[in-house]
């Protein structure tokens, strides 16, 4: 019989996603197979000396990060995890810091011809007056922390006084504010699966509830919110372009293993791309579980193909 690997399942951590990050954790842990792999728990917000003991010691084998959000999606824990010689799944230190930070990796998108929204990046003294912005960008606006995830901080504005008070809430989550021209539409993502040889996954088409004027935290993460349909019932030229819009901005970020880059389609068959998330939600119901299970990978063989790749990168380093 096979050794099993020894996986560290590292989940947890100080960002405002902890939450979501050790639900994560819970579906992960069922998903994978007994036979093929030995898990063992590690919190960074009080394991990191444990991890590097256990790693010094030979007793792990490789990482999965399901982390998200600051100190574990921004390429600290990975390169962490370099140091000590672990390979873990997805994108490096590099392609994660600059996916994290939303305004590097618009310049990024924009380097590689990608079509993206009109944005500023807003100041303090904004806050007050918010003059300068809403007179360049018009509204509405969305208004966002460069560095959070799953819309923490993030708003949608019509008007002067809530643009400053957005950009006020978003500066209570980050030191960098972006505002970001709001495109009316439909949201589409589309994953990524692969090393060198990258495979576009199918498309998921997320459909707000009518209680929600955005995809916010709330409209995440609540039973019930929001409708995904996959795959995304689009026309098929739209289809095409949303894929290769993903692998571009995946090779434009330097990424590896996988990735999920969101999209808005407008009203005159037109995609902007939105971010790039390195670290996906993964439960067997977020995107890109339901976007492997219809291109032919249940959630157990998602994780098994995310492993394979780790190790891959690990012998070809």
């Amino acid at each position: 019989m096979a050794k099993k690997i020894q996986l560290a399942l590292i989940a947890g951590g100080n960002s405002g996603e902890r939450e979501v990050s050790l639900a994560g954790a819970k579906g992960v842990i069922q998903a994978l197979d007994p036979t093929k792999y030995d898990v063992l728990r590690y919190d960074p917000a009080c394991d990191l000396a444990k991890l590097a003991t256990d790693t010094d010691a030979g007793k792990l084998d490789v990482a999965f990060i399901l982390l998200h959000g600051l100190l574990g999606e921004d390429g600290t824990m990975q390169g962490m995890l370099d140091l000590l010689g672990l390979p873990y799944q997805g994108a490096g230190v590099l392609g994660s810091s600059m996916a994290m930070d939303k305004d590097i990796a618009k310049k990024m998108y924009r380097e590689a011809g990608l079509p993206i929204a009109r944005y500023l990046m807003a100041s303090k003294a904004d806050i007050k007056d918010p003059q300068r912005i809403a007179k360049d960008l018009g509204f509405p606006l969305v208004v966002k922390p460069i560095r959070q995830g799953s819309s923490l901080g993030m708003s949608l504005v019509h008007n002067a006084k809530e643009l400053g008070a957005g950009i006020k809430l978003a500066f209570n989550h980050d030191t960098e504010v972006m505002v970001e021209e709001f495109i009316k539409g439909r949201e589409i993502t589309v994953g990524v699966l692969g090393n060198d040889e990258l495979t576009p996954m199918p498309l998921v088409e997320i459909i707000p509830g009518e209680d929600f004027s955005f995809f916010d935290y709330t409209a995440k993460y609540t039973p019930g919110a929001t409708m995904e349909i996959c795959p995304a019932k689009v026309p098929a030229e739209i289809w095409h372009q949303a894929q290769e819009y993903g692998l571009r901005a995946h090779k434009a970020l330097k990424l590896r293993g996988y990735s999920r880059t969101d999209m808005i389609f407008n009203g005159e068959n037109k995609l902007f791309v939105i971010e790039t998330n390195t670290i996906p939600g993964m439960t067997p119901t977020s995107l890109l579980p339901q976007a492997a299970k219809e291109y032919g990978l249940d959630f157990s063989a998602l994780l098994d193909r995310l492993i394979d790749l780790a190790l891959e990168d690990k012998k070809t380093n």
